[in-house]
């Protein structure tokens, strides 16, 4: 049937777990809305099926196209406030001055489905996606694709809340039944936030909902916790009895909104990399301005959204955006991502995300500016780098 989570507008689809790469099959019924971020856990059972079909797609060499010189690319994204902006880029010519620039030709195409425009690009139809720091070391990487983070545009600072019913500290949330995606970014705010108080999730029990059913399962009388993003987070605030006792922001910096590109694609075609980076900055520029231009972009990325310029900027005000080059740079570079991704990749071993058969965390490595390696050395597969971004700041590209 049809979700009705259109009415919540721009909802970032960022379900976190290689169950994500079900969704084709799972979801594949045309009324279905393509925002989800969550899926259903009947559909874990086949996860094997489709780790076993990512090793054929590797093996066959149907997997990502050897990387050589070339001249068009394809970009994937989907909608949320962070990814907007790659959208009213393809829209207004800005990809396109900075393709024409390199001489090359960029196409970007957005996805009603994350999912999908994930394993697109696993499978080598796309060069470069926007996804999570989260997602990026479960989905790609995990499936065997070199990837690079070449932007990072923003991080969640309070789009991603818990919210009690009729209570109003953490600690209540103890012995509870907590409603949320499971394996999301919110089930990893919650691992995160029960941290804090020296608890865990043995002390309450995850009850697994849709990012669609979830403002009415607030509304349910046996329902006392739940743990979701806007604008979800904004529509239960509006109910009397909802406290808000944990949010995003206490966990700065941890759940990180990029664009990624292939590794081997990026190393053979560098002006790829620049022309995305002087795309996401020349945007950057016009959306945060206190123009009637800048207003102009915010009202059509609210709109491309589902929401309006007040809903749009709103959840602007939850989120990091980095607009400025040199403090993407700085973050990029700073000792906290290395910890901020030992974190995450503890947190997906735990839940068995990193691929069948992973001994420990360490199966994938991950590589920081800096060429430090978190994990096995011998199969980077996720890296960071500052390079493009730091051109950019410097006004090289």
């Amino acid at each position: 049937g049809r979700h009705p989570c259109r009415m919540h507008g721009g909802i970032k689809a960022r379900e976190t777990s290689l169950a994500k790469g079900l969704a084709a099959l799972v979801y594949a019924d045309p009324f279905l809305d393509k925002t989800k971020r969550g899926i259903s856990m009947q559909t874990f059972s086949k996860l094997l099926s489709i780790a076993a079909l990512t090793s054929v797609i590797a093996l066959s060499g149907l997997g990502p196209a050897q990387a050589e010189a070339k001249k068009d690319f394809k970009v994937a994204w989907s909608i949320y406030v962070g990814w907007m902006p790659w959208g009213y880029a393809s829209d207004t010519g800005i990809v396109k001055k900075w393709a024409d620039k390199y001489g090359i030709t960029i196409e970007v195409t957005q996805f009603n489905d994350y999912v999908e425009s994930m394993n697109q690009y696993t499978a080598g139809a796309f060069d470069a996606v926007t996804l999570t720091n989260m997602d990026g070391l479960s989905i790609p990487a995990a499936g065997g694709v070199d990837t690079t983070a070449v932007i990072v545009g923003d991080f969640s600072s309070g789009n991603d809340a818990i919210i009690l019913k009729d209570k109003d500290k953490l600690e209540d949330i103890k012995g509870s039944n907590v409603n949320l995606v499971e394996f999301s970014v919110s089930h990893y705010l919650l691992a995160r936030a029960l941290e804090t108080i020296g608890s865990s999730e043995r002390d309450v029990k995850v009850v697994n909902t849709s990012d669609a059913d979830m403002v009415g399962a607030y509304k349910a009388d046996d329902v006392t916790a739940v743990v979701t993003w806007n604008p979800l987070v904004a529509s239960i605030m509006e109910e009397p009895s909802a406290k808000k006792v944990f949010d995003s922001s206490q966990i700065p910096g941890e759940i990180i909104d990029l664009m990624v590109a292939n590794s081997d694609v990026l190393k053979d075609n560098p002006d790829f990399g620049k022309a995305l980076a002087g795309i996401w900055y020349d945007t950057m520029a016009v959306m945060t301005a206190d123009t009637d231009e800048g207003k102009a972009a915010r009202s059509a990325m609210g709109a491309a959204s589902g929401t309006d310029l007040a809903g749009f900027e709103a959840q602007m005000a939850a989120t990091k955006l980095f607009d400025k080059a040199a403090d993407a740079v700085a973050f990029t570079t700073s000792p906290d991502l290395s910890k901020t991704m030992d974190l995450v990749r503890a947190f997906l071993f735990e839940k068995g995300l990193l691929g069948s058969g992973a001994a420990s965390a360490d199966v994938i490595g991950i590589e920081m500016p800096d060429g430090a390696v978190l994990g096995d050395k011998g199969n980077v597969k996720f890296r960071f780098t500052a390079t493009y971004m730091d051109a950019a700041a410097k006004g090289a590209l």
